[in-house]
């Protein structure tokens, strides 16, 4: 008896896979968009008032943008960035006037115009795949001198299903202690549903 030929694997549709523009171009074209807390969280708020000088700011898979215009109003030099072009076109509707750099751009693959001195984290990681993970830890070093920061919030569980993909802590940790030490690490009370009591506010400084 010949052997037989495996079925190929087959590919899901481009709005079915979270790691294409179409999956969140779908989502926002429906509404259905429940990372969206439409406004800005308080640990991220008070982290901005706490700082000396304003930050030169990227924020991938900026969404909404809600965290963009604050910074803007705040006089800080900000980028909001998203590969969806409907999550842009919200954004914009959002931002209205404010000063904001809003790209439709990959994280991975964009060249920035200037160092940046700060990276803002919200749903974005958690949004990713796994086999992207690694990329991301690369890529966020990258962007950031020495002293540069991460600083945002982490979906920290074991959620295998996604997105939002959970992530373990000492997942967390191996994408990012080669490159970054942990500055702050803490609860988040003002948590929308879907992130409620699995998350957490962490700053992290790139190393010298």
């Amino acid at each position: 008896m010949s052997e037989q030929t495996p079925f190929p694997t087959q590919i899901k549709p481009p709005e079915q896979r979270p790691e294409h523009p179409d999956f969140w171009c779908k989502r926002f074209a429906e509404g259905v968009t429940p990372w969206d807390a439409g406004r800005v969280p308080e640990a991220f708020a008070a982290f901005i008032a706490a700082q000396a000088q304003p930050l030169n700011t990227l924020i991938p898979g900026c969404g909404s943008a809600w965290e963009a215009a604050h910074l803007a109003a705040a006089g800080w030099p900000v980028t909001a960035l998203d590969f969806s072009p409907a999550a842009v076109a919200r954004a914009r509707e959002v931002l209205g006037n404010a000063t904001v750099d809003l790209l439709c751009a990959d994280f991975f693959t964009f060249t920035p115009a200037q160092p940046y001195a700060l990276i803002y984290e919200r749903a974005f990681l958690c949004a990713l795949p796994r086999n992207l993970w690694a990329d991301w830890g690369r890529r966020v070093a990258a962007l950031l001198p020495p002293g540069g920061l991460l600083a945002g919030y982490f979906f920290l569980c074991e959620q295998a299903k996604g997105p939002p993909f959970g992530i373990l802590p000492e997942q967390l940790d191996e994408l990012l202690a080669t490159s970054f030490e942990l500055m702050e690490d803490v609860p988040v009370t003002d948590s929308i549903p879907v992130f409620a009591g699995r998350e957490r506010w962490q700053v992290w400084r790139r190393r010298d």
